[in-house]
């Protein structure tokens, strides 16, 4: 049986297949960003960490023979990529968002010249759990088809939630991230707490990238990211910076990629390039909303974006 003989029921069929395929990447860079502005600094250059994961996921997967080797390796770059954001934001008179729309543009050129030899060798890819397989229709197997990664994210999200609200490290980014100030004057070191969680955040983006290249879409090239890094910062303030929240808004975000699909199950052609551009305007939708100096707030860490304190 076809995907078309499922008629009207494929729409929500292929919505859930976008939201189970498509919210990963969204997932882990909405928490690395999380985490890092948690902190109080704000990293728009995990773009270039999702693009460079990508990159070296699919290098490492295509010469290892293991695509879990890729993933490793992903994150390990977009750890790399995190600690030179780190030294450059920890400097006198640094602008944030400068330094991250650098660290994007040179991670983006970077895996852009490093990928060019694997544009046309293909990968082993990340492994998949079959939840449908207890249908017959190719359909419902193939939107049932959830990637390992999906569920450590999952578990990554409920466990950054535990982490802020009853570990002493994360009580320590929170009192960072709302005044370095205080923090430092407690003994806490605002460099060090501010380093790590940057670092760990893209290192996170980068493993989002190697899902990319690894599972979904699953090859390399120089647009996979689609500019998903950068979506995820608003899907950050979204949530409130609260992870749980996080992990609705990733949801929501990859169920809008599978509506063009959708509907084209159904034989609807028109109007295919705008639905597909759906998560885009939703983004526009979300800054619009929030864009209230009242309601955008609520949630943010007070120190969000300053200088350090002895700048």
């Amino acid at each position: 049986m076809t995907p078309d003989s499922l008629g009207w029921w494929g729409i929500p069929l292929a919505i859930l297949g976008g939201l189970l395929r498509g919210s990963v990447p969204f997932l882990f860079v909405s928490l690395g960003e999380c985490l890092t502005e948690k902190s109080g600094k704000i990293n728009l250059g995990l773009e270039g960490s999702l693009l460079l994961g990508a990159v070296t996921g699919y290098a490492l997967s295509f010469h290892s023979g293991s695509p879990w080797v890729g993933v490793l390796g992903a994150g390990g770059a977009g750890l790399g990529l995190g600690a030179i954001h780190a030294w450059l934001v920890q400097q006198r008179r640094v602008n944030d968002i400068s330094v991250g729309i650098a660290m994007m543009i040179f991670g983006g050129g970077l895996a852009n010249y490093l990928g060019k030899p694997y544009i046309q060798p293909i990968a082993p890819q990340l492994p998949a759990l079959h939840w449908g397989d207890w249908s017959d229709l190719p359909a419902v197997q193939s939107a049932l088809r959830v990637s390992p990664l999906l569920l450590i994210g999952i578990a990554i999200a409920v466990s950054l939630q535990w982490f802020f609200k009853a570990t002493r490290w994360g009580l320590i980014v929170r009192a960072v991230g709302e005044s370095p100030t205080a923090a430092k004057a407690m003994g806490f070191s605002v460099a060090r707490t501010q380093t790590a969680c940057i670092m760990v955040g893209a290192g996170m983006a980068g493993i989002a990238g190697a899902y990319l290249s690894l599972y979904f879409p699953g090859s390399w090239n120089e647009n996979i990211s689609s500019g998903q890094g950068l979506l995820a910062v608003a899907l950050v303030i979204f949530a409130r910076w609260n992870p749980i929240q996080c992990l609705w808004a990733a949801l929501l975000f990859g169920g809008t990629q599978g509506l063009g699909p959708a509907l084209q199950s159904v034989g609807i052609e028109g109007y295919y390039y705008v639905f597909n551009a759906m998560p885009y305007l939703l983004t526009l939708v979300i800054m619009v909303a929030t864009c209230s100096p009242v309601r955008s707030s609520v949630g943010a860490p007070a120190s969000l974006g300053q200088p350090r304190p002895d700048a």
